[in-house]
């Protein structure tokens, strides 16, 4: 059974080939008299035509499929392996017709040499294997991204076509000749402003249609090394960062999506937000984590308070972990009692203490250092044995002693297997985090650190320290999963782990523990502490890197300590440095507003240009502590009447009990002031926001008074 090139080839072409072909095609000659209909209409027969033969292409990846299924009784393995990966790659195919069906085509760049070239979310071949539409991640797009009428790279006019389902809804242009006015008609008046004008969802959207060209060149930035993207609130570097993943899957889909790529962010808040941005794109394969879930089995969403945090956070916890795995178990026994030849020997706590000493200095991972721990104990016992039988034999009694039921019993309570979690659980004891702290930390900062960790969850900060304690224990080598065979409705098929987490993205195939990304996103990295950025440096030893952030919106107290994690984390390399100056998320008077208050709190801000207006002024209030309740209910409801889409109400954590008691409606969400970095609302009503910037920095409460797209209302106590 062979597999013909033509229909796989031809949904969508790498990059190489897209440099190699005319991406230009002919359409009808335009009118510059057309009307809005009538360009609506000329538009609507090419996206017809698309699909028609998207339609095509998706029945022959059908049928490629049903035709591997009719192999089922193969039985050579080498034809079973071939149907195999001919019913995989048609359903693959299907899989990626079928995400980006919705607005396929959204984009056209009409030449000064009169030819069209259209952009769509897939490249499209025709029949004779000429080019319709062109990948917006191509090289051939990139014009569609980057001209401007400074450079406008032989573009006259670039359009961007709007659709629901299959049909066209709306078109605008932007005309970057002059001299083409005669020829080609401008309608609308800018598909930007249209975009940003938008009601917000409460879950982020992608911006194919709207990419401008500082955003554009740090998305096709090279993939290796490390790219760092800066600006200030509202600039796009979270939705930036997103479309890169894409473009770097589209590039070098076989090292990215076989090695893979994570994303990583502040909180599972911001996940859930950003989570349909890739799908949208049609990728499914990134692995996407927040902070709070970089260890298996763990999902912390509770934060600490900011002084417990940044002690969570700092270096100065290496040396308390190491000494903490150091420490004896809870429950161990204090004594062991061995009869040997009809004598009783015996080891003492202290003699005990020697031994688990002296196996730590041999092997300091103590799931790694169980046969030492069990030669420690045999060695204390044969000092003692030696004198009192002069006649023994060392070998004889290592084997005999050595191989007693109730010697292995008391060495595995004595020196058990350790579990991060466990341990770190220790340190709720004050008494052996004190221990272990010694020289360290204060009194106050113990007694905070050890009454977070008796919580009944972990917060997200204690994610970090029992990632790493899980190094300190020492991880046992796990053998590597590679190519398996699974069964689907009766037929083998022989399928690789990525291979399984791409047909069900829910199930990540890589766990959090997985270490071998070819590529890592980090966005909000401002606000990562250096144990956070140690952790994450275990998982992309070998990768690029992405880094996202803005200094100014940063939550650490120590960003020189931070930026030293940072430097040891991100393996040296190329650096690519990106800065992005436009404000898209704000109305000008919202971040006007935040900007004044933010240039006495905090220094080298950043801040970008807002390129929209509203009218609508921040509205500020000051309210008696009995009125401040009444007062943001009242702010909810004036918010739900004057906008369409999300209202957003951010306080600090001890307010939210008693303002969850006014969010009734589903377009309502109360978040923390950290929860609420890299999300947007169009109206926000900010609670006691000198209350904020008092416990969590000036730098977060700028965060907050910059979250609103139209709306902004301050509500602080008199």
């Amino acid at each position: 059974m062979s597999q013909e090139p033509g229909p796989a080839r031809a949904a969508q072409p790498d990059a190489q080939q897209e440099q190699d072909v005319d991406t230009t095609h002919a359409v009808p000659v335009p009118d510059p008299a057309s009307t809005p209909e009538q360009e609506i209409a000329i538009e609507q027969g090419f996206v017809d035509r698309v699909y028609a033969r998207v339609d095509v292409l998706r029945g022959e990846a059908e049928g490629n499929r049903d035709s591997g299924y009719a192999h089922l009784a193969a039985t050579v393995p080498g034809a079973r392996y071939e149907r195999d990966v001919f019913v995989y790659q048609a359903a693959r195919r299907i899989a990626d017709l079928d995400s980006q069906h919705e607005g396929l085509v959204f984009g056209r760049l009409d030449f000064d040499d009169g030819k069209v070239r259209h952009v769509g979310r897939l490249g499209v071949r025709d029949e004779e294997y000429r080019t319709l539409l062109v990948d917006w991640r191509a090289p051939a797009a990139a014009p569609f991204y980057r001209a401007t009428a400074v450079d406008r790279q032989e573009v006259a006019r670039r359009r961007v076509i709007r659709s629901f389902g299959r049909t066209v809804e709306e078109i605008s242009d932007d005309l970057l000749n002059e001299d083409a006015a005669d020829r080609l008609p401008v309608i609308g008046d800018g598909a930007l402003m249209a975009a940003l004008g938008r009601k917000r969802t409460g879950r982020m959207r992608d911006i194919v249609a709207t990419i401008q060209a500082e955003q554009d060149a740090a998305i096709r930035a090279p993939g290796r090394g490390a790219t760092i993207i800066t600006g200030g609130p509202g600039t796009g570097k979270t939705v930036v960062a997103l479309h890169r993943a894409a473009y770097l899957l589209y590039q070098d889909r076989s090292r990215y999506e076989a090695a893979g790529i994570l994303v990583v962010g502040p909180s599972a808040v911001f996940m859930k937000y950003i989570g349909r941005v890739l799908p949208s794109l049609g990728e499914e394969t990134a692995a996407l984590y927040s902070l709070g879930e970089l260890y298996a089995g763990v999902e912390a969403t509770r934060q600490d308070r900011p002084e417990v945090a940044a002690v969570k956070g700092g270096t100065v916890m290496l040396p308390i972990l190491r000494r903490l795995v150091r420490q004896t178990p809870p429950g161990a026994p204090d004594e062991l009692r061995i009869v040997y030849r009809g004598d009783v020997f015996r080891l003492d706590a202290a003699e005990l203490a020697a031994a688990r000493a002296r196996v730590f200095e041999k092997e300091p991972r103590p799931n790694l250092a169980k046969t030492e721990a069990g030669r420690a104990l045999l060695v204390a016992l044969w000092r003692k044995i030696k004198p009192v039988i002069e006649e023994a034999e060392p070998a004889k009694f290592s084997r005999d002693v050595g191989s007693r039921g109730e010697f292995l019993t008391f060495l595995d309570h004595w020196w058990p297997d350790l579990d991060p979690a466990d341990v770190l659980g220790w340190a709720g004891d004050d008494r052996r985090l004190a221990s272990a702290a010694e020289g360290h930390l204060k009194k106050e900062a113990i007694e905070g650190v050890a009454a977070s960790l008796r919580e009944t969850d972990f917060s997200i900060p204690d994610v970090a320290l029992l990632d790493e304690l899980r190094i300190l224990l020492g991880v046992k080598p796990q053998p590597r999963n590679r190519d398996r065979i699974r069964s689907w409705d009766g037929i083998q098929e022989v399928s690789t782990v990525q291979d399984r987490y791409y047909d069900r993205p829910e199930r990540q195939a890589r766990d959090a523990f997985y270490e071998d990304y070819a590529h890592v996103i980090v966005d909000e990295a401002q606000d990562l502490s250096p144990m956070q950025w140690r952790m994450l440096g275990r998982r992309g030893r070998g990768a690029g890197w992405t880094i996202v952030g803005d200094e100014a919106q940063s939550s650490w107290p120590r960003p020189r300590e931070s930026a030293d994690a940072r430097r040891r984390a991100v393996p040296s390399g190329r650096l690519h440095e990106f800065h992005l100056t436009k404000n898209y998320r704000n109305s000008k008077e919202v971040f006007e507003y935040a900007a004044e208050w933010a240039k006495p709190r905090l220094r080298n801000i950043d801040l970008p240009e807002a390129v929209r207006e509203t009218g609508v002024a921040v509205a500020e209030k000051t309210v008696a502590a009995d009125a401040l309740m009444p007062e943001v209910a009242g702010a909810v409801v004036q918010a739900l009447e004057a906008v369409e889409g999300t209202v957003g109400i951010i306080a600090s954590y001890d307010r939210h009990p008693e303002l969850a008691d006014i969010v009734h409606d589903g377009r309502v969400t109360l978040v923390g002031p950290l929860e609420s970095k890299g999300l947007e609302w169009d109206a926000v009503i900010a609670v006691d926001l000198e209350a904020v910037a008092k416990s969590h920095g000036a730098g977060v409460a700028y965060v907050v008074l910059t979250r609103a797209t139209q709306r902004l209302t301050r509500i602080d106590l008199a």
